[in-house]
């Protein structure tokens, strides 16, 4: 225990906020302050081959150490953190024992995570919880599965009468801002499988996910003075809101759940003269995430319609795709997974994905990728935070997948 606590708290000391702006891999330089730390790690716990490429991306590996034919299997996290919520300057803090009460996560600013707006938190009564003080993200969300997955690999290696085959080892940067995958050496990688820990609440096992695109949006309005405007003042943060009052609320995060889409307007920044808007789109289904943008590009058409050619612009990319037609055809990856929790004493949580992970777009790139918990909950706010016991749990599921591979071969 105190072995995953000091680790992953030297791991949110660095900040590693991704940056979407920026057309440098990694999009931010302190990811790759962040890569070196993991890289010299990795040699000092002795996995082999390790190595950190131009783009920041962190690989090793753990040589087999049995004569069975196993197949190579990866486990895979990703180092930056969401921008939407500050990275800097984290301070964790650790709840003994948790009472099942109001945490108070900041005296002074009267911050409190609170069980009755975040009811999973019973879950955990008599745990040590991991929070933030309130000012910043926890950065669970992806350091946990960092930090799960390096304690796993040190156990294995201290641990030789565990039977094994070769075992790949990434951290990834700019997964937060769809970039994760972009610059991953999969032939490189060299696996047959892989397993993404970057999931949430204990037990989560994830093989579907949506079908994910942005949508950037910039709207040219007409300024003059209020006095005069009639008939000639275009005000564009007022067509920006026409635009987002068209779609529908019932298709908003807020109001869905499960394999339900939406629109979720990221951001907004603008004035009388310029506004830009940033959406993602999101849907299981193919079918209708394809609406969905057309949905946005009539939209678009109409205010153009309404207010004067060139008045608005869209540019609309898609960003990754629902790995579960990847998965399908060998879902032994996701079986091992299964049993491997329910070995180790965990009631697998099968469920789709509601966003995306560094294996969607893996998976699409000839590398099955499903994804595993890391137990943090509310991932991109302040309030976070990781129950300790859950992340030793998702150590032993790693370890418990390493062996059943080896244990499987026939």
């Amino acid at each position: 225990m105190e072995s995953i606590i000091d680790r992953f708290f030297k791991y949110v000391e660095y900040e590693t906020t991704s940056d979407e702006n920026s057309d440098t891999c990694p999009s931010s330089k302190s990811q790759c302050r962040f890569a070196k730390l993991l890289k010299d790690e990795l040699e000092y716990i002795g996995l082999t081959h390790v190595y950190m490429d131009e783009f920041g991306y962190v690989y090793g590996t753990i040589e087999a150490n049995t004569k069975r034919e196993v197949p190579t299997i990866g486990f895979i996290a990703h180092m930056d953190t969401s921008p939407d919520t500050s990275g800097k300057d984290v301070k964790p803090k650790i709840i003994k024992e948790y009472d099942g009460g109001k945490i108070l996560l900041n005296e002074e600013k009267n911050i409190v995570l609170c069980p009755k707006e975040f009811p999973e938190l019973k879950n955990y009564v008599g745990q040590d919880i991991i929070t933030t003080d309130g000012t910043t993200l926890l950065g669970a969300d992806d350091k946990a599965g960092i930090a799960e997955i390096v304690t796993a690999m040190e156990y294995i290696i201290n641990n030789p009468n565990i039977k094994h085959g070769k075992i790949k080892v990434a951290f990834t940067p700019d997964e937060e801002i769809g970039r994760g995958a972009d610059r991953f050496n999969v032939e490189k990688f060299n696996a047959k499988y892989a397993y993404t820990i970057d999931g949430g609440e204990i037990g989560e096992l994830e093989y579907e996910n949506f079908n994910g695109a942005y949508a950037k949006i910039k709207i040219k309005g007409v300024n003059v003075h209020p006095g005069i405007g009639k008939n000639k003042m275009k005000n564009s943060i007022l067509m920006g809101m026409e635009l987002n009052s068209i779609i529908s609320s019932k298709e908003r995060p807020a109001n869905t759940e499960k394999y339900e889409g939406f629109y979720h307007l990221n951001h907004i920044r603008g004035n009388v003269e310029n506004t830009e808007m940033y959406y993602i789109i999101r849907d299981h289904s193919m079918e209708e995430f394809k609406e969905k943008k057309n949905r946005i590009e009539k939209i678009v058409n109409y205010i153009n319609d309404k207010y004067g050619e060139n008045t608005i612009s869209l540019e609309m990319k898609d960003q990754y795709y629902n790995m579960r037609e990847k998965i399908e055809p060998v879902m032994e990856v996701v079986n091992i997974a299964k049993v491997a929790m329910e070995q180790v004493g965990i009631k697998p949580k099968i469920k789709p994905i509601r966003g995306g992970t560094d294996g969607a777009r893996l998976s699409f790139m000839g590398l099955p990728c499903p994804n595993i918990f890391t137990g943090g909950h509310n991932f991109h706010g302040r309030f976070e935070y990781i129950p300790v016991q859950s992340m030793l749990r998702a150590v032993e599921t790693i370890v418990k997948i390493v062996q059943l591979y080896e244990e499987n071969v026939r």
